[in-house]
């Protein structure tokens, strides 16, 4: 069961070559169009011939049944453990055992020293982290490159090992504006990003051209990489979350190092109950606490105006976030109004509104495709407004035609007191050899 990501590593660690199962197919959810193809022979190896067919997720119980099904593994991230029991349930009532898989056999051992950045929910703020732990390895002159957990929403086996060194790699790649909310932010500090779909190999490439090396973890998911190092980022504004999603559980269970982050927009009683929780789980690891701020290059162009708010699609969406940096920034500079997407919204992006009901002043960065990077771009072009507020990770003006002035908000990381991130990275380089 997956989502065209974790399923297929979980895959190709366990199930490829290894005679004693039989895949019979997979199940996916959450992304839409990764239905009606197969995972390919040339990733399923030598006991799959013609590939492994990836059905909807809706015809689990049908497949179990038809296919006398032993087992079912579970194999997608940032499920409510409410959600994950009720797949579980579904399954046991067909018959077939569920199974989690442990970071013991899905974790793959490198040459290289590992730094894994995760987070117990979407959205916490993973992103504004990474890119300061790079900043600080790329100015000690350290070889350092990422890899970032998949998503391969294309032809599988071209994208079984992906590298992006600049902006030309992502047509070439064909990426979603989900994709290229991950990797631009790395191409623009004149970074090394891989992804894809095979990790090992994915892997064994990076290892040739970086020491260290830094997983960049999405959709709360567990590292696929053994770390020497783990980072793993809170958010009170979703106070108790970080006990209630799996795997963010886990996340937070393993971790070496957790980050409070949104202290600066997060009351002080949720402060304390998600300091409380994580006591309670992991008392071994060091904490962080750390402010997002919020920015635009030039305020004028948003106070008092109209703006239409676009967010991190995720984040919003199967995050569950009412709001992100566009809306906070809209705040904070004083826009006159910000304006609803829901009577100018068309195709995919209406429905995703109507799906997403808590979405009442923002719209989601949602681009799966060039149809619905189409649908996206008419859907803000249609709206009333003087100003487009883009509060996502990249800058939309590249990829859509956008008929009135954008603003790009921007968002970092600000450690408060000690310790803090060069503390324990300062103290991480001295002590880890370089294997």
């Amino acid at each position: 069961m997956g989502a065209a990501g974790r399923d297929f590593h979980n895959f190709n660690c366990v199930f490829r070559d290894n005679e004693n199962y039989e895949v019979i197919a997979f199940t996916a959810y959450q992304i839409p169009n990764i239905t009606d193809r197969s995972y390919p022979p040339s990733l399923a190896g030598r006991l799959y011939p013609e590939g492994i067919p990836i059905y909807p997720e809706k015809e689990l119980t049908k497949l179990i049944k038809k296919y006398h099904v032993n087992q079912v593994v579970f194999s997608y991230s940032d499920v409510s453990h409410e959600y994950l029991m009720h797949r579980a349930s579904i399954v046991n009532a067909a018959g077939a055992d569920f199974v989690l898989l442990g970071t013991n056999q899905t974790m793959l051992e490198s040459k290289r020293n590992i730094i894994s950045i995760c987070a117990v929910r979407t959205g916490a703020g993973k992103s504004q982290v990474s890119r300061k732990i790079f900043r600080f390895l790329k100015n000690k002159d350290i070889k350092v490159t990422a890899v970032r957990h998949p998503m391969p929403y294309g032809d599988l086996a071209k994208q079984a090992v992906q590298r992006f060194a600049s902006y030309e790699d992502f047509d070439e790649h064909e990426c979603t504006i989900e994709e290229r909310e991950e990797y631009e932010p790395y191409i623009e500090q004149g970074l090394v990003i891989y992804a894809g779909v095979d990790y090992k190999k994915i892997l064994q490439e990076a290892e040739k051209e970086a020491d260290l090396i830094v997983w960049d973890g999405g959709n709360n998911d567990t590292s696929f990489y053994k770390p020497d190092l783990s980072f793993v980022v809170v958010d009170p504004l979703r106070p108790g979350h970080e006990l209630k999603y799996y795997p963010g559980e886990t996340n937070l269970r393993m971790a070496d190092i957790i980050i409070i982050n949104k202290i600066n927009t997060a009351e002080p009683k949720n402060v304390k109950l998600v300091e409380e929780n994580i006591q309670k789980m992991n008392p071994r690891a060091m904490v962080i606490h750390s402010n997002s701020v919020v920015s635009v290059e030039d305020p004028k162009l948003i106070k008092d105006k109209k703006v239409l708010v676009i967010e991190d699609g995720p984040t919003v969406t199967h995050g569950g976030m009412a709001y992100g940096a566009g809306i906070v920034a809209s705040k904070k500079y004083q826009v006159k109004e910000i304006v609803s997407p829901r009577p100018y919204a068309v195709g995919s992006l209406k429905k995703t509104l109507e799906d997403f009901s808590h979405l009442t002043n923002l719209l989601p960065a949602m681009g799966y495709g060039e149809k619905q990077m189409k649908e996206l771009e008419e859907t803000i072009n249609n709206a009333d407004c003087d100003v487009v507020v883009v509060g996502t990770p990249i800058n939309l003006g590249k990829l859509l035609k956008i008929n009135k002035p954008a603003v790009r908000v921007t968002y970092d990381i600000e450690e408060i007191g000690h310790p803090n991130l060069t503390d324990i990275l300062e103290k991480f380089i001295a002590q880890a050899s370089v294997k």
